[in-house]
């Protein structure tokens, strides 16, 4: 019995090391075609024989698959460094902006691509390769594939559907996929595949021929699509922080009475002889029925659009590069939609509703603007909306009640 257990641990073993051979062991471009071998090389404008012998091929990738696929960065010039870390919000020390080794420095700081995490992306290209289409460069490829569209056509399933027939669409025309050839932008004009440089702060090849402009897209898709995972994630956690800043300025501007008003009609029940902490405590811990309760849904749809929309706007302001953060959170509406539930609420006229609103309108634009901010301004404004809130009369606290019902409707539509 002793014996059979051993074997099966000695063979379970075996097939684990077999597994960690074939994924961290050989590298991804080991399994490529050589047409994507070679294609490779060509797009990092790296010298080597042609025809090549298929190991000599594999060779030369290996020496600088690491310089320019997991520290890219060790290559980029001062002002590329700078537009990176501004992206991730990082202000670099005065004397600093122009020394390329302090740059590179901080950037390993925010780095996240390692070895490994490269060759699991490459080995799974349809991932990540179409986060920064358009809509409509996706509609256009699958019209040109014979791939049938969802309706109605939304973006995450039309990123889905394009993904899930990239491999079948590559293989009715005899192509790759791994590291995709000219096939994939053939939908694209020339001026598609300059605006998403532009975009994105990547120059383009000057002069440039086609063939140029898509390698160049082709090589820096990859990191583009960690950017804008970057600030999807940052943008996520700036509106959950907001929504947790509204509802508390909220709560903190209701006197006691409200709290239980809002709690009844709610369904929450209230014991008896409950303290104002104790009733505070009980209404954050229904906190969703203030605000609604999906920013994570909003978040994933504003990812989407996040990839495919690195808008001119934001691109000027900051010189190009991938001011990713600023995009999402316009994606989200933030300060807009805000900033448009204040106006709602200020028009009821009562003091104590303009005091409220002062909270919510406060604590949503600073959460916005600056996540760390947002809950001093709210603490600020909601200490202020209380005191107010205390000394109006029934007629305020009627125009108020009205007031947050109409912020948590709007609050529902917009998080």
């Amino acid at each position: 019995m002793r014996f059979s257990i051993a074997s099966t641990l000695v063979v379970a073993l075996a097939a684990q090391g077999t597994v960690a051979s074939t994924w961290f062991g050989k590298p991804v471009y080991n399994k490529w075609h050589e047409t994507e071998l070679d294609r490779w090389l060509n797009d990092y404008n790296i010298k080597h024989p042609s025809p090549a012998d298929r190991k000599d091929l594999e060779l030369l990738i290996k020496n600088n698959w690491n310089d320019k696929i997991v520290t890219p960065y060790n290559s980029w010039d001062a002002k590329t460094l700078q537009n990176y870390l501004t992206a991730k919000g990082y202000e670099a020390k005065k004397g600093t902006q122009q020394n390329t080794q302090a740059l590179i420095d901080a950037v390993k700081g925010y780095w996240a691509e390692t070895e490994d995490s490269a060759n699991q992306a490459y080995g799974s290209t349809r991932d990540w390769i179409f986060d920064g289409w358009t809509d409509s460069q996706l509609k256009a490829f699958a019209d040109k594939h014979g791939i049938p569209v969802p309706q109605p056509r939304q973006r995450d399933s039309l990123l889905k559907t394009v993904r899930e027939n990239y491999q079948s669409a590559a293989n009715k025309i005899s192509e790759t996929t791994a590291y995709p050839g000219d096939w994939l932008y053939a939908s694209w004009s020339d001026s598609d595949l300059k605006a998403w440089l532009d975009e994105r702060g990547y120059p383009a090849p000057q002069p440039s021929s086609r063939d140029q402009l898509v390698a160049s897209v082709r090589r820096n898709s990859r990191l583009a699509s960690l950017n804008a995972q970057s600030a999807y994630a940052a943008a996520a956690s700036s509106a959950a922080y907001a929504k947790e800043s509204i509802s508390d300025a909220l709560l903190n501007a209701w006197s006691d009475s409200q709290i239980k008003e809002w709690a009844d009609k709610n369904g929450i029940k209230v014991p008896q002889g409950s303290k104002r902490n104790e009733l505070l405590a009980l209404a954050r811990k229904h906190r969703a029925s203030l605000t609604g309760d999906n920013v994570s849904a909003s978040a994933s749809s504003a990812y989407g659009a996040a990839t495919t929309k690195a808008g001119n706007q934001y691109a000027a302001a900051t010189g190009g590069f991938a001011y990713y953060t600023d995009l999402v959170k316009a994606q989200f509406g933030m300060a807009t939609g805000y900033e448009a539930s204040a106006s709602s609420l200020s028009a009821s006229g009562s003091s104590y509703a303009t005091s409220a609103t002062g909270a919510v309108g406060q604590a949503a634009s600073s959460a916005s603007k600056s996540a760390s901010s947002a809950a001093s301004v709210a603490s600020k404004s909601a200490s202020s909306a209380a005191s107010a809130a205390s000394k109006s009369a029934q007629k305020g606290y009627d125009a108020a009640t009205e007031s947050a019902a109409k912020a948590s409707d709007y609050m529902k539509e917009e998080l």
